[in-house]
């Protein structure tokens, strides 16, 4: 099943009295259940393409659709809804409060959905249940990091966007992360797309998007995807 399909999308911006294309006609469909990297230097329209797919901005031409959802044809209230639900976010820089400490920090998601799972699960999930008083001051880097994706989880979304969720990472701390990042796609049977320009993480993916000036050079299904201990970081 195809969770996510971009069909003929545009994205320009304008800036000044330029416009800037971000994405040029782009056509691609993702797999239910899969992990997919985004690949691509900066610029190249990977970030706008993970706005896109999470609601946060919208194509100037073409048609995306997310299940059997057309997203771009969602009004305000619709596409808030849709984040709010189907959309869980990983960010490099992890954009935890920081008044909270970390059950806190995950607790608040899970009040979003019906459906959301246990937040002292979740931190327990991603090795840090000795840390949930502890606020994300308290906490290294790699913590942060594993602390926003038990944060994303903890909604139970169909969809989970990372923007380059190893980039601020030692090679070690990345890998651990990573290998987190693909255990919740099969354990919790998520559709997990990645943005990044380590080309290295896309040897773990089922799928890897390549990305150059707003368009797809080509894309490519890794049929065995390598375990994140055999890659070299």
């Amino acid at each position: 099943m195809k969770t996510v399909t971009f069909e003929n999308v545009s994205k320009t911006y304008n800036v000044g009295d330029s416009e800037v294309t971000a994405l040029d006609h782009v056509s691609f469909s993702i797999e239910d259940e899969s992990v997919t990297v985004i690949l691509g230097p900066s610029g190249s329209g990977k970030s706008t393409m993970l706005n896109l797919i999470g609601g946060m901005d919208r194509a100037s031409s073409g048609c995306i659709r997310v299940s059997d959802t057309d997203i771009s044809k969602l009004n305000e209230f619709e596409l808030t809804e849709y984040r709010r639900k189907k959309i869980g976010f990983v960010f490099q820089f992890y954009n935890l409060i920081p008044s909270l400490n970390a059950l806190e920090n995950v607790s608040i998601v899970a009040k979003m959905t019906p459906h959301s799972f246990d937040a002292k699960e979740m931190i327990r999930s991603v090795g840090l249940e000795d840390r949930c008083q502890h606020f994300p001051d308290e906490l290294s880097g790699g913590e942060m990091q594993r602390l926003s994706i038990a944060r994303a989880i903890c909604k139970n979304p169909d969809i989970l966007l990372c923007d380059e969720p190893t980039g601020a990472l030692d090679s070690a701390t990345g890998r651990s992360v990573l290998q987190l990042l693909t255990d919740m796609a099969r354990k919790y049977n998520k559709t997990v797309i990645i943005v990044t320009h380590n080309a290295s993480i896309a040897l773990c993916a089922n799928e890897v998007i390549h990305l150059k000036d707003g368009r797809i050079e080509f894309s490519e299904k890794n049929e065995k995807p390598l375990k994140v201990d055999e890659v070299n970081w």
